[in-house]
């Protein structure tokens, strides 16, 4: 017999590519993004990359009378983009910054600007606490050559681990964004695996939209064609998952994705697809297992796979180090040696200085200025390598956990 649903949640997530004086007809699509989340009136609004705090502020005038609760996070030196509008009251919120988010001096994406985070949300509707996490993980830019899947890792072993220390009091747990990897990829299988989060496409009753739910598709005149090359329907990398905790379930009636153009428009939301997802919360039998669920051995192997990338990237961090290391000795012996030859001109008397005075200082300046950005790296890849480091001992330690459970059966 089907179980009575205590609610139903209504869900909208977006990647708004929100990126003022850059994004095509940005203005124009958040007054269209305001338009269509009024006439939905959804339960609850997951937006990306809305880098404008102005923009904001917009949406949250466009929308106060039908999303009276929202909440922006913010971060690094642009902002995270991550916003929140609920038609329910929002009591608590949280933000965790990841700690490695790409490179300061990779100006062309600007991820680090951004300073990715997870930001939480807690609701209480009808007496079940729900604890909304919201996150856009780094881009991947090369899938042949992807420098930042270390990154996109730690991001997603650091955002599985914040779900699992903020959710012990709530009865459901809800993950949207833009994850930016497929969902065969290691991270969205370590946030399946070690939270136990269920994807809703996987799981929906009734899909419509997009075939196989991709977000990133070809009818979208704003998507870089050249990304999809290889993917002539499309790549999903905008989910939203669950979980039920406590007596509660979760059951997913339906998972719906925009198809590029707006309805009734001449342009899309963004170059990212809308996800909307349909869930219903309803209370577990009394006789049902609460919350136990088994250690499934596949989890081991993800969670191998997940620490390899991090080796990878940690030893690429140290030959970086090292390299910025070298530079700045270098600099710093010229700079020693420019000097003793100052030194000497000046005590010698009657020595000529060996090259010209405008030279000469040109080059003690690029020698300073060499010096001081080598150190900044050499520091900046320091930190990186300590944060590669801590990931990957606490996924040994993990690791060392779950086989222990296996073991002891």
């Amino acid at each position: 017999m089907e179980k009575a649903s205590l609610l139903q949640l209504r869900i909208f997530d977006l990647n708004c590519w929100g990126i003022r004086y850059i994004s095509k007809l940005q203005q124009e699509r958040v007054e269209l993004i305001g338009d269509v989340l009024n006439q939905e009136g959804f339960d609850l609004v997951l937006l990306q990359e809305v880098w404008s705090e102005k923009d904001y502020w917009e949406l949250k005038k466009k929308l106060c009378t039908c999303y009276p609760s929202s909440y922006y996070f913010k971060s690094g030196v642009i902002g995270s983009g991550v916003c929140v509008f609920s038609k329910h009251q929002i009591l608590d919120t949280f933000q965790h910054q990841y700690s490695v988010n790409g490179y300061p001096y990779m100006f062309q994406h600007g991820d680090w600007f951004g300073g990715k985070s997870v930001g939480l949300v807690v609701l209480k509707i009808k007496g079940i606490v729900f604890n909304i996490y919201v996150t856009h993980l780094h881009a991947e830019y090369s899938r042949e050559k992807d420098y930042y899947l270390s990154h996109r890792v730690v991001q997603a072993w650091e955002l599985a681990q914040f779900i699992q220390h903020t959710c012990k009091g709530a009865d459901v747990v809800l993950l949207g964004g833009d994850l930016n990897m497929h969902p065969e990829d290691v991270v969205v299988r370590l946030l399946q695996g070690w939270v136990g989060l269920q994807d809703s496409f996987i799981t929906a009753e009734k899909v419509e939209g997009c075939e196989d739910g991709c977000t990133l598709v070809p009818a979208n005149c704003f998507t870089n064609k050249k990304e999809l090359q290889c993917f002539p329907q499309g790549i999903r990398i905008d989910y939203i998952l669950y979980k039920g905790l406590s007596q509660y379930e979760i059951r997913c009636n339906s998972h719906e994705t925009t198809t590029g153009k707006a309805p009734n428009k001449d342009i899309p939301y963004s170059d990212h697809e809308a996800v909307m997802v349909t869930l219903s919360v309803a209370k577990k039998q009394s006789d049902e297992e609460l919350n136990h669920p088994a250690v499934a051995p596949t989890v081991v192997d993800i969670l191998n796979e997940a620490r390899m990338e991090v080796r990878v990237g940690l030893h690429s961090a140290e030959r970086q180090r090292y390299s910025c290391g070298r530079m700045a000795v270098l600099a710093l012996l010229l700079l020693l040696i420019q000097g003793a030859m100052g030194l000497t001109s000046i005590l010698g008397g009657n020595i000529q200085q060996p090259f010209p005075k405008f030279s000469f200082s040109l080059l003690s300046l690029l020698a300073v200025l060499v010096l001081l950005i080598s150190a900044v790296l050499y520091l900046f890849h320091t930190i990186e390598v300590r944060m590669l480091q801590g990931t990957e001992e606490e996924m040994r330690l993990g690791l060392q956990t779950l086989q222990d459970k296996l073991s002891s059966g």
